[in-house]
Protein backbone atom coordinates (compact mmCIF):
# COMPACT_ATOMS: atom_id res chain seq x y z
CA UNK A 1 0.00 0.00 0.00
CA UNK A 2 1.33 3.38 -0.90
CA UNK A 3 -0.11 7.12 -0.10
CA UNK A 4 0.17 10.49 -1.89
CA UNK A 5 -0.09 13.01 0.28
CA UNK A 6 -0.54 16.36 -2.06
CA UNK A 7 -0.90 19.82 -0.40
CA UNK A 8 -2.51 21.34 -2.71
CA UNK A 9 -5.50 20.67 -5.58
CA UNK A 10 -3.16 20.83 -8.27
CA UNK A 11 -0.65 18.57 -6.98
CA UNK A 12 -3.40 16.42 -6.38
CA UNK A 13 -4.08 16.56 -10.34
CA UNK A 14 -0.87 16.37 -11.34
CA UNK A 15 -0.14 12.99 -9.24
CA UNK A 16 -3.70 11.41 -10.60
CA UNK A 17 -2.57 12.82 -14.71
CA UNK A 18 1.04 10.37 -14.08
CA UNK A 19 -0.74 7.58 -12.59
CA UNK A 20 -4.65 7.09 -13.04
CA UNK A 21 -4.62 3.99 -10.55
CA UNK A 22 -4.61 5.99 -7.65
CA UNK A 23 -7.56 5.75 -5.54
CA UNK A 24 -8.98 9.30 -4.46
CA UNK A 25 -9.42 9.44 -0.17
CA UNK A 26 -11.48 11.51 1.42
CA UNK A 27 -13.35 10.11 4.57
CA UNK A 28 -12.41 6.80 4.10
CA UNK A 29 -15.65 5.79 5.85
CA UNK A 30 -16.53 2.87 3.62
CA UNK A 31 -12.88 1.26 2.63
CA UNK A 32 -12.26 0.60 6.53
CA UNK A 33 -15.77 -0.65 7.16
CA UNK A 34 -14.26 -3.26 4.23
CA UNK A 35 -10.79 -3.23 5.38
CA UNK A 36 -10.54 -6.72 6.90
CA UNK A 37 -12.23 -8.83 4.00
CA UNK A 38 -11.70 -6.32 1.12
CA UNK A 39 -7.70 -7.97 0.99
CA UNK A 40 -7.84 -6.00 -2.62
CA UNK A 41 -7.86 -2.10 -0.95
CA UNK A 42 -4.81 -3.15 0.91
CA UNK A 43 -2.30 -3.65 -2.26
CA UNK A 44 -4.19 -0.30 -3.54
CA UNK A 45 -2.37 3.15 -3.98
CA UNK A 46 -4.26 6.13 -2.32
CA UNK A 47 -4.56 9.57 -3.47
CA UNK A 48 -4.97 11.13 0.19
CA UNK A 49 -7.22 14.66 0.05
CA UNK A 50 -6.93 14.92 3.22
CA UNK A 51 -4.85 17.84 3.06
CA UNK A 52 -6.70 19.71 0.79
CA UNK A 53 -7.95 22.53 2.79
CA UNK A 54 -9.41 24.29 -0.52
CA UNK A 55 -11.68 21.15 -0.95
CA UNK A 56 -13.01 21.46 2.57
CA UNK A 57 -15.92 24.54 2.76
CA UNK A 58 -19.54 25.21 2.09
CA UNK A 59 -20.06 28.25 -0.63
CA UNK A 60 -23.26 30.06 -0.86
CA UNK A 61 -23.62 31.68 -4.26
CA UNK A 62 -26.22 33.58 -5.77
CA UNK A 63 -28.68 30.59 -6.61
CA UNK A 64 -26.49 27.56 -5.42
CA UNK A 65 -25.26 25.76 -2.58
CA UNK A 66 -21.16 24.18 -3.15
CA UNK A 67 -20.90 21.54 -1.25
CA UNK A 68 -17.01 21.42 -1.16
CA UNK A 69 -15.39 17.40 -1.84
CA UNK A 70 -14.22 17.31 1.57
CA UNK A 71 -17.74 19.06 3.59
CA UNK A 72 -18.86 16.22 5.64
CA UNK A 73 -22.19 15.09 6.70
CA UNK A 74 -21.82 17.19 10.21
CA UNK A 75 -20.63 20.45 8.47
CA UNK A 76 -24.35 20.07 6.77
CA UNK A 77 -26.05 19.57 10.27
CA UNK A 78 -24.69 22.09 11.54
CA UNK A 79 -25.44 24.61 9.00
CA UNK A 80 -28.20 26.82 10.25
CA UNK A 81 -28.68 28.22 6.71
CA UNK A 82 -28.88 24.37 5.17
CA UNK A 83 -31.18 23.34 7.77
CA UNK A 84 -33.56 26.44 6.45
CA UNK A 85 -32.90 26.10 2.63
CA UNK A 86 -32.61 22.80 2.21
CA UNK A 87 -33.84 20.44 4.49
CA UNK A 88 -33.70 17.01 2.62
CA UNK A 89 -29.69 17.01 3.24
CA UNK A 90 -30.17 17.49 7.18
CA UNK A 91 -32.67 14.76 6.98
CA UNK A 92 -30.41 12.37 4.90
CA UNK A 93 -27.35 13.20 7.11
CA UNK A 94 -28.88 12.59 10.33
CA UNK A 95 -29.53 8.85 8.91
CA UNK A 96 -26.01 7.97 7.77
CA UNK A 97 -24.28 6.01 10.63
CA UNK A 98 -23.62 7.49 13.80
CA UNK A 99 -21.85 10.63 14.88
CA UNK A 100 -18.52 9.33 14.14
CA UNK A 101 -19.15 8.64 10.46
CA UNK A 102 -21.12 11.90 10.49
CA UNK A 103 -18.40 13.84 11.26
CA UNK A 104 -15.63 12.02 8.65
CA UNK A 105 -18.25 10.71 6.26
CA UNK A 106 -18.27 13.15 2.94
CA UNK A 107 -20.89 14.31 0.36
CA UNK A 108 -18.56 13.69 -2.37
CA UNK A 109 -17.18 10.34 -1.38
CA UNK A 110 -21.39 8.94 -0.88
CA UNK A 111 -21.45 10.70 -4.15
CA UNK A 112 -18.67 8.59 -5.59
CA UNK A 113 -18.99 5.15 -3.77
CA UNK A 114 -21.79 4.77 -6.17
CA UNK A 115 -23.58 2.19 -3.47
CA UNK A 116 -27.64 1.99 -4.64
CA UNK A 117 -28.33 2.38 -1.39
CA UNK A 118 -26.61 5.66 -0.26
CA UNK A 119 -28.40 8.24 1.81
CA UNK A 120 -27.15 11.43 0.77
CA UNK A 121 -27.93 10.47 -2.80
CA UNK A 122 -31.33 10.45 -3.86
CA UNK A 123 -31.92 13.69 -2.15
CA UNK A 124 -29.12 15.87 -4.10
CA UNK A 125 -30.67 14.25 -7.24
CA UNK A 126 -34.03 15.34 -5.91
CA UNK A 127 -32.63 19.34 -5.62
CA UNK A 128 -30.77 18.59 -9.25
CA UNK A 129 -27.62 18.47 -7.96
CA UNK A 130 -24.35 18.49 -10.28
CA UNK A 131 -21.07 17.36 -9.66
CA UNK A 132 -18.00 19.14 -10.61
CA UNK A 133 -14.44 17.03 -11.62
CA UNK A 134 -11.42 18.47 -12.56
CA UNK A 135 -8.50 17.28 -13.86
CA UNK A 136 -4.97 18.89 -15.63
CA UNK A 137 -7.29 18.93 -18.85
CA UNK A 138 -9.77 21.19 -17.16
CA UNK A 139 -13.12 20.85 -15.29
CA UNK A 140 -16.80 20.09 -16.44
CA UNK A 141 -20.06 19.56 -14.56
CA UNK A 142 -22.41 16.83 -14.90
CA UNK A 143 -25.82 16.34 -13.76
CA UNK A 144 -25.49 13.92 -10.51
CA UNK A 145 -28.50 11.96 -12.73
CA UNK A 146 -26.25 11.34 -15.63
CA UNK A 147 -23.48 11.01 -13.08
CA UNK A 148 -24.16 6.63 -12.82
CA UNK A 149 -23.36 4.29 -15.62
CA UNK A 150 -23.84 1.19 -13.45
CA UNK A 151 -23.40 -0.52 -10.21
CA UNK A 152 -20.56 1.19 -8.45
CA UNK A 153 -20.02 2.65 -11.96
CA UNK A 154 -19.63 6.18 -12.88
CA UNK A 155 -18.92 9.30 -15.60
CA UNK A 156 -15.51 10.00 -13.58
CA UNK A 157 -12.29 9.16 -15.61
CA UNK A 158 -9.11 7.90 -13.90
CA UNK A 159 -7.56 11.31 -14.04
CA UNK A 160 -10.39 13.36 -12.72
CA UNK A 161 -11.00 14.48 -9.31
CA UNK A 162 -14.57 15.08 -7.65
CA UNK A 163 -14.28 18.74 -6.43
CA UNK A 164 -17.50 19.79 -5.56
CA UNK A 165 -20.98 19.53 -5.45
CA UNK A 166 -23.77 22.47 -6.79
CA UNK A 167 -27.24 22.19 -4.90
CA UNK A 168 -29.86 24.87 -6.63
CA UNK A 169 -31.18 27.05 -4.17
CA UNK A 170 -34.85 28.07 -4.68
CA UNK A 171 -38.36 27.76 -3.78
CA UNK A 172 -39.84 24.30 -3.58
CA UNK A 173 -43.48 23.91 -2.17
CA UNK A 174 -43.00 20.13 -1.78
CA UNK A 175 -40.31 18.11 -0.65
CA UNK A 176 -39.97 14.71 1.98
CA UNK A 177 -37.31 12.22 2.25
CA UNK A 178 -38.12 8.68 3.34
CA UNK A 179 -35.60 6.08 5.00
CA UNK A 180 -37.05 2.59 5.19
CA UNK A 181 -34.90 -0.01 7.38
CA UNK A 182 -34.36 -2.13 10.23
CA UNK A 183 -34.21 0.98 12.05
CA UNK A 184 -34.12 4.53 11.68
CA UNK A 185 -30.21 5.27 12.02
CA UNK A 186 -26.95 2.98 11.51
CA UNK A 187 -28.67 0.84 8.92
CA UNK A 188 -28.74 0.54 5.49
CA UNK A 189 -31.71 1.32 2.95
CA UNK A 190 -34.29 -1.06 2.30
CA UNK A 191 -35.71 1.64 0.62
CA UNK A 192 -35.05 5.25 -0.35
CA UNK A 193 -36.73 7.90 -1.06
CA UNK A 194 -36.51 11.52 -2.29
CA UNK A 195 -39.03 13.95 -3.83
CA UNK A 196 -38.94 17.61 -4.81
CA UNK A 197 -41.43 20.50 -6.83
CA UNK A 198 -39.85 23.06 -8.12
CA UNK A 199 -41.25 25.47 -10.88
CA UNK A 200 -39.66 23.12 -12.94
CA UNK A 201 -41.73 20.12 -12.17
CA UNK A 202 -41.54 16.99 -10.13
CA UNK A 203 -37.98 14.96 -9.04
CA UNK A 204 -38.44 11.92 -7.89
CA UNK A 205 -35.00 9.78 -6.53
CA UNK A 206 -34.86 6.38 -5.11
CA UNK A 207 -31.97 4.17 -3.53
CA UNK A 208 -31.73 0.78 -2.89
CA UNK A 209 -34.53 -0.60 -5.71
CA UNK A 210 -32.06 -0.63 -8.81
CA UNK A 211 -28.41 -1.40 -9.31
CA UNK A 212 -27.79 2.91 -9.18
CA UNK A 213 -29.54 5.82 -7.53
CA UNK A 214 -31.74 6.88 -10.05
CA UNK A 215 -34.59 9.33 -10.99
CA UNK A 216 -38.37 8.21 -12.08
CA UNK A 217 -39.26 10.02 -15.17
CA UNK A 218 -43.05 7.79 -15.49
CA UNK A 219 -43.51 9.02 -11.60
CA UNK A 220 -42.50 12.23 -12.35
CA UNK A 221 -44.78 12.17 -15.67
CA UNK A 222 -47.58 11.29 -13.62
CA UNK A 223 -47.19 14.18 -10.40
CA UNK A 224 -46.30 16.54 -12.95
CA UNK A 225 -49.98 15.66 -14.72
CA UNK A 226 -51.96 16.43 -11.53
CA UNK A 227 -54.32 14.12 -12.16
CA UNK A 228 -56.21 12.13 -9.34
CA UNK A 229 -54.33 8.86 -7.51
CA UNK A 230 -56.79 7.14 -6.11
CA UNK A 231 -54.37 5.24 -3.92
CA UNK A 232 -50.64 3.76 -3.32
CA UNK A 233 -51.56 1.39 -6.29
CA UNK A 234 -51.28 4.50 -9.13
CA UNK A 235 -47.46 5.02 -8.06
CA UNK A 236 -46.67 1.31 -7.54
CA UNK A 237 -47.83 0.83 -11.95
CA UNK A 238 -45.45 4.32 -12.11
CA UNK A 239 -43.03 3.30 -10.21
CA UNK A 240 -42.32 -0.33 -12.12
CA UNK A 241 -42.38 1.32 -15.19
CA UNK A 242 -38.82 2.92 -13.90
CA UNK A 243 -37.27 0.45 -11.68
CA UNK A 244 -37.19 -3.28 -11.15
CA UNK A 245 -36.23 -4.23 -7.54
CA UNK A 246 -34.78 -7.43 -6.93
CA UNK A 247 -34.01 -9.48 -4.01
CA UNK A 248 -31.64 -10.16 -1.97
CA UNK A 249 -30.64 -10.22 1.96
CA UNK A 250 -31.80 -6.93 3.49
CA UNK A 251 -35.38 -7.47 1.33
CA UNK A 252 -37.70 -9.44 -1.18
CA UNK A 253 -38.64 -7.61 -4.86
CA UNK A 254 -41.96 -7.49 -3.87
CA UNK A 255 -41.62 -5.68 -0.31
CA UNK A 256 -39.54 -2.91 -1.81
CA UNK A 257 -42.15 -2.50 -4.62
CA UNK A 258 -44.97 -2.42 -2.24
CA UNK A 259 -43.27 -0.29 0.36
CA UNK A 260 -41.86 2.07 -2.41
CA UNK A 261 -45.84 2.87 -3.33
CA UNK A 262 -46.69 3.29 -0.06
CA UNK A 263 -44.26 5.41 1.50
CA UNK A 264 -44.36 7.55 -1.32
CA UNK A 265 -48.13 8.55 -1.24
CA UNK A 266 -48.36 8.72 2.37
CA UNK A 267 -45.21 11.48 2.03
CA UNK A 268 -47.42 13.05 -0.52
CA UNK A 269 -50.85 13.15 1.17
CA UNK A 270 -49.03 14.29 4.44
CA UNK A 271 -47.43 17.30 2.64
CA UNK A 272 -50.77 18.22 0.72
CA UNK A 273 -49.51 17.23 -2.90
CA UNK A 274 -52.78 14.84 -2.61
CA UNK A 275 -56.08 15.54 -0.79
CA UNK A 276 -57.23 13.58 1.57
Amino acid sequence: MRAVLPGRLDAAMDALAGDPGLVPLAGGTDLLVHWPVRTTARDADYLDLTGLDELRPIRWEEGTLVLGALSTYWDAIVDPRIRSELPLLIDAARQVGAVQIQSRGTWAGNVINGSPAADGVPVLMAYGATVVLASTAGRREVPLDAFYTGYRETVRRPDELVVEIRVPRGERPFEAFVKVGPRRAQSIAKVGLAMARDEAGWRVAVASVAPVVKRCPAVETLLDGGGPLAGPEDLQTAFRQDVAPIDDLRSTAEYRERVLARVAWHALRDGGAIPD
